[in-house]
């Protein structure tokens, strides 16, 4: 089996663009190859499973604990299991780099391969790598990967540095093309959900790595053995064989899902049903619906000129719909959207507006304390701070004073600087992003939910969860 880390020395090194370039390449020359994702991120993680044809799984030092990140990463590994950094190598919230990406390779045991961005740079990348080898001696900084390189010329020169210098093999070097680039938007590359050319651009990316990395060179200073896999407590929704069925909204407006919220929601009895709110005329048959987050200010147009689908679920939902809507999702089903100066209509059922702004309002981890106003089941544990995180540039604005709120917010924004989580019939809303992780199995409890407004029961919700060691 092979591990690999592909780290930088700071943020915007290339990373991504190595990253997607190595899945695809490693895939077509047959390798079975599985991606994950440093830290919270949806769009990385779109990106990396489009190239590797398996979902990409997210790891993250701060929502998750020692033995979610073991268990995360074991069950998952494949023939080649690759792991895309954020931000630097030592960079982190924690003085002590407790959460950074050098912290996860020593838990993964992950050898690193540090992609440098070398414009400009000759004799000077020699004292860098040193460094980073200096910091940390723990850590096995396996090879370096050169990037925007300014010609073949350039190129040689480094590699004599390096290798008179160091002891770090060069891995790759990719010279500078603006073909290998993917458009930027405000939470970083843009989504590959809404990318006419994602296919067409993984493939370029991909023939591009195979032909400036040595791809032989890295998976044999990048083989491993398997790591042994810790049990893991996971809370259940019980009589999972009554199955509910889930509408997902998976179109080019909503695609912010993290794939081991949705196997949660499948093992937990849910089947899920994916429609578009862009094009699909109706509302499929459904018990519940799920809404994401995303970029639907960007398809505001479209999500307002399908006004039947929009009366639809505002029906629904007004009916008592049991509904779960996170960022993107909470702005759809507001009145409205004000972006760029047009006002769009959404779907009306939460009673306020949603306005774009030019910096983010609330962005971060965040830390949730639960009110007695969260309609689902709770679990026979007891009552912890949830942890998450949100990145939104919207503020959702009229909403009536009386408005009950499901969290407060301890740090960070949610919805109003203090709260988040708006509920409303059987709906909850929030600029939260949750992760069926640690002390947060919001996948179960939103199964066990939408069974008991199924049922009409109002017993005991202790009784519909569980725990158990997996």
């Amino acid at each position: 089996m092979n591990r690999i880390l592909i780290s930088a020395a700071h943020k915007s090194s290339g990373k991504t663009m190595v990253s997607i370039g190595l899945c695809a390449a490693l895939k077509l020359r047959g390798h079975v190859v599985q991606p994950y994702k440093k830290g919270p991120d949806y769009i990385d993680p779109m990106w990396l499973s489009q190239a590797a044809g398996r979902p990409c799984r997210n790891l993250d030092l701060y929502l998750m604990e020692r033995d979610d990140i073991v268990s995360t990463f074991s069950r998952h590994s494949a023939e080649v299991s690759l792991v895309e950094g954020n931000k630097g190598l030592y960079d982190g919230l924690a003085l002590d780099g407790s959460n950074s990406n050098a912290a996860l390779a020593k838990i993964l045991d992950l050898p690193v391969f540090l992609v440098i961005d070398a414009r400009g740079m000759t004799r000077g990348i020699a004292p860098l790598i040193l460094g980073y080898q200096a910091f940390d001696r723990d850590i096995n900084i396996a090879g370096v990967i050169l990037n925007n390189l300014g010609g073949t010329r350039h190129e040689s020169k480094l590699r004599a540095v390096i290798e008179h210098y160091t002891d770090v093999p060069v891995v790759g070097a990719i010279h500078h093309d603006e073909r290998l680039s993917i458009v930027e938007r405000h939470l970083g590359l843009m989504p590959s959900n809404e990318s006419h050319v994602a296919t067409a651009k993984i493939k370029q990316i991909g023939e591009a790595i195979a032909e400036q990395v040595d791809l032989d060179k890295l998976l044999a200073l990048s083989k491993k053995d398997a790591l042994d896999v810790p049990n893991k407590a996971e809370i259940i929704a019980m009589h999972s064989k009554d199955k509910v069925r889930i509408a997902i909204a998976r179109d080019r407006a909503f695609g912010f899902y993290y794939a081991d919220d949705l196997d949660a929601l499948t093992e937990a009895g849910a089947e899920l049903v994916p429609f578009d709110a862009l094009r699909d005329a109706s509302f499929p048959d459904v018990d519940a619906l799920y809404i994401g987050g995303g970029f639907p200010e960007t398809c505001a147009d479209e999500l307002e000129a399908n006004s039947t689908l929009r009366a639809q679920i505002k029906q629904r939902i007004e009916n008592g719909m049991p509904t779960y809507a996170e960022c993107g999702g909470l702005m759809y089903l507001s009145r409205s959207i004000d972006y760029q100066g047009h006002t769009y209509q959404m779907v009306g059922a939460i009673p306020g507006d949603v306005k774009m702004h030019g910096k983010p309002v609330g962005r971060g981890y965040v830390h949730l304390k639960e009110d007695e106003s969260h309609p689902w089941p709770r679990p026979n544990a007891p009552a912890t701070q949830i942890k998450a995180h949100e990145f939104h540039y919207s503020s959702l604005e009229n909403l009536p004073p009386d408005s009950r709120f499901a969290y407060h917010v301890e740090r960070g924004h949610g919805i109003d600087g203090e709260r988040d989580g708006l509920v409303l019939h059987n709906m909850l809303a929030s600029y939260t992003h949750l992760r069926t992780i640690g002390s947060c199995y919001w996948a179960a409890r939103f199964v066990a939910f939408i069974r008991r407004v199924k049922k009409d029961q109002r017993s005991d919700i202790g009784s519909n969860l569980i725990i158990r060691k997996i």
